[in-house]
C-alpha cells in the first residue's frame, strides 16, 4: 500500500501531466519534484514508478524518467478500449445518479458551453476530464471508473490537440450535450448510445490527418 507521501506525488505529478504543465517528453527531475511536492525523495521515486506502471511516465536508459510521449496510433487504441468502459460507466450513470448529481451535471454542461461560446480550448479540456469523472462518480462502479481514469490521463495532450481543430469543440459539446441529457433523464440506453458515438468520432478525428502540420502541440 502506497504511503501519504508517495500518495501525495502520485497527485500532484498527475494533475501536473493531466494538465499539461508537465508536457510529453518533460524530465522528470527528483529535486525538482521534491521541491514541488513537499515530500521525501523516495516518495517521488516511487510515485514515479507507479506512473510508468500506469503508462503516465516512462524511464529513458541513461537520461532518467520523463512524461510518455503517446502517440496517435496508441492514442486511437486507448480511445478504443476506453469506449467501452465508459459506455458501461454512462448506463449505470443513468440507472444511479441522484437528483443533486444530476443538477450538477447540467450546471457543468452549461459550464462547458460557456468555454466553447468564449473560445476557452483550455478550460474546454479541463472540463471534459471533469465530466467523465462526474459520470464516473454516478456510475458508482469504482474499478471501471479507475480504469478510465488512468487510460484518460495518458490522452489529455491529444483531447487538447482536437480542441484546437476548427469546429472540433462544437462537434464534441453536442456529443457530450446528448450525453448529459441521457444521464439526467435515466435512459441507460440512450446513454450508452451517446458516449459511444462521441468516443467513435473521437477516433476518426485522431485518424484524420493534422490540418496544421507545425501548429500548437
Amino acid at each position: 500500500m502506497a504511503s501519504p507521501a508517495q500518495e501525495t506525488a502520485e497527485r500532484v505529478l498527475r494533475v501536473a501531466i493531466a494538465r499539461g504543465d508537465m508536457p510529453p517528453g518533460y524530465r522528470l527531475v527528483e529535486a525538482e519534484l521534491v521541491s514541488r511536492t513537499g515530500v521525501s525523495r523516495g516518495a517521488v521515486r516511487l510515485a514515479i514508478d507507479a506512473l510508468i506502471v500506469e503508462g503516465l511516465v516512462e524511464r529513458i536508459p541513461n537520461r532518467g524518467a520523463r512524461v510518455r510521449v503517446v502517440s496517435t496510433d496508441e492514442a486511437v487504441a486507448i480511445t478504443e478500449v476506453r469506449l467501452p468502459l465508459e459506455a458501461l460507466l454512462a448506463r449505470k450513470a443513468a440507472e444511479r445518479i441522484t437528483d443533486a448529481e444530476a443538477d450538477r451535471l447540467r450546471a457543468h454542461l452549461e459550464t462547458m458551453t460557456a468555454a466553447v461560446d468564449s473560445g476557452d480550448v483550455r478550460k474546454y479540456s479541463e472540463l471534459i476530464q471533469q465530466l467523465y469523472g462526474m459520470v464516473g462518480a454516478a456510475a458508482r462502479h469504482p474499478i471501471a471508473a479507475d480504469l478510465v481514469s488512468r487510460l484518460q490521463a495518458q490522452l489529455v495532450r491529444h483531447q487538447f490537440r482536437l480542441s484546437l481543430r476548427p469546429g472540433r469543440p462544437r462537434v464534441s459539446l453536442a456529443g457530450f450535450t446528448e450525453l448529459v441529457h441521457a444521464v439526467t433523464a435515466r435512459d441507460p440506453a440512450r446513454a450508452e448510445a451517446a458516449v459511444a458515438s462521441h468516443l467513435r468520432s473521437v477516433i476518426a478525428a485522431l485518424s484524420e490527418p493534422t490540418p496544421h502540420p507545425g501548429g500548437p502541440a
